[in-house]
């Protein structure tokens, strides 16, 4: 399994990335299913199931080093994330070439595709954590081969290329002994998440107003998204609308089960929204924008409500003290949990293998002429 090649596992503590935390829970979970995972990731990564770093040291040491990174002209133009990946992607289709892995798992696919028409024989997992831009369209047609297979993280997300190679949908899951239940809240509403547009922090906002409640905003700014946080949320911030900034994950408990409602007024089709199922696990119903991966994550009327507009969001949290606060737990425990997850990719790992032996078998044998 490998997530980035130079960013070190797990991700430092002042950073999100979602796709490092779930890939650390998948592959504990697994190895205490007793499976054998080796994980590829930089020089300080630390994990309980074997890391093979290859000796190579991360570009990214924190947030400040990642930032840098992304906004280095230098370094993305000749290439250096993408060669990081590369080196250690490499080494673990030659290893699987050679018969010590079953299947190899890469949660972004531009990280091995170069090399997985090269080792025909070896079974490829992705895992899809990004929405399918057409940019990323043209790189799955111009990578294209029969041992490459797709794992979609919501049935939503496959809409613009509902033909790639998929083995499943497998949704994100979380670790419940982390998130404690609470059956009474603080009457507040909140918002985690990154301080963009297409999150709607300027629309949780508007429903805060409009039904007279405290919220609490929380989540990091990027310097690409500064205009909109100076514009729309700065100018709104009160005793009534307060911004707590970058909370550690670890800490975000606290919150989340005290809350009287979590808001997800997406502006955009996410493809999966880990926070509402956090918040779901510690009692807090989830009221949302029937937008992407929403209506597979809330239970309308269960866990939550999913509304058409802002206005229907507004009477939502007026009628919000009529969930059961014990079935949000419950439905993450049923469909979002850590082991629900890491048994999903078992499942599609088989599957992959399965399909790609059938692959060969149909496909008929070279004959010199």
């Amino acid at each position: 399994m490998m997530v980035r090649g130079y960013i070190p596992v797990p991700q430092p503590a002042d950073m999100i990335y979602a796709p490092i935390k779930l890939a650390v829970d998948i592959s504990r979970t697994l190895v205490a299913e007793g499976h054998e995972v080796d994980f590829f990731a930089p020089n300080g990564s630390k994990l309980a199931t074997p890391v093979k770093t290859l000796k190579l040291k991360p570009l990214v040491r924190n947030y400040k080093t990642f930032q840098a990174l992304l906004n280095s002209v230098d370094l993305l133009t000749h290439h250096m994330p993408g060669l990081w990946d590369a080196y250690l992607a490499k080494e673990m289709f030659e290893q699987a070439a050679a018969g010590k892995y079953d299947v190899l798992h890469f949660q972004h696919p531009e990280s091995a595709a170069p090399f997985a028409s090269l080792y025909p024989t070896v079974p490829v997992v992705y895992t899809l954590n990004d929405p399918i831009y057409g940019w990323y369209k043209d790189i799955f047609k111009l990578y294209d081969s029969p041992n490459q297979f797709y794992v979609s993280i919501s049935n939503n997300q496959r809409h613009p290329a509902p033909k790639l190679s998929y083995v499943a949908t497998v949704y994100n899951g979380i670790g419940l002994e982390h998130l404690k239940f609470s059956e009474e809240n603080d009457g507040y509403l909140l918002f985690v998440g990154r301080i963009v547009p297409e999150k709607g922090v300027k629309e949780a906002i508007e429903i805060a107003r409009r039904t007279h409640h405290k919220l609490l905003i929380i989540g990091p700014t990027y310097d690409d998204s500064r205009n909109y946080f100076h514009k729309f949320v700065e100018p709104e911030l009160d005793d009534q609308i307060q911004y707590l900034g970058y909370v550690d994950h670890d800490k975000l408990g606290k919150y989340f089960r005290r809350a009287k409602a979590f808001l997800a007024p997406i502006q955009w089709e996410e493809p999966f929204g880990l926070t509402m199922v956090e918040a779901m696990a510690c009692g807090t119903p989830v009221i949302g924008l029937n937008r992407g991966s929403i209506p597979e994550i809330v239970v309308n009327g269960k866990t939550g409500y999913i509304a058409t507009s802002i206005t229907g969001m507004v009477a939502a949290v007026n009628k919000i003290g009529r969930i059961n606060r014990r079935d949000c737990r419950e439905h993450v425990k049923q469909k979002f949990s850590t082991k629900h997850m890491a048994d999903g990719y078992l499942a599609a790992y088989e599957t992959a293998i399965r399909r790609l032996a059938k692959n060969k078998k149909a496909s008929p044998k070279n004959t010199a002429v």
